[in-house]
């Protein structure tokens, strides 16, 4: 069970009208694998540093 993140986030991006992304959901898809897989084959530190690119390209998108 995780800290309610998403269900929070989605509900304020819904609110304010803006978009919603789901990091985790971003790197699956970009990585064409599930997040433990990342963590299986890169450890903690190699997924952190995909995260942390994504979350970079994230913030150059418009309206989230």
């Amino acid at each position: 069970m995780g800290a309610g993140k998403t269900t929070i986030g989605r509900g304020l991006a819904r609110a304010l009208g803006r978009e919603f992304v789901d990091l985790d959901h971003e790197l699956e898809a970009r990585c064409g694998v599930r997040v433990p897989v990342i963590f299986e084959i890169e450890g903690e530190a190699g997924f952190r540093r995909r995260e942390a690119a994504a979350l970079e390209e994230c913030t150059q998108r418009r309206n989230i």
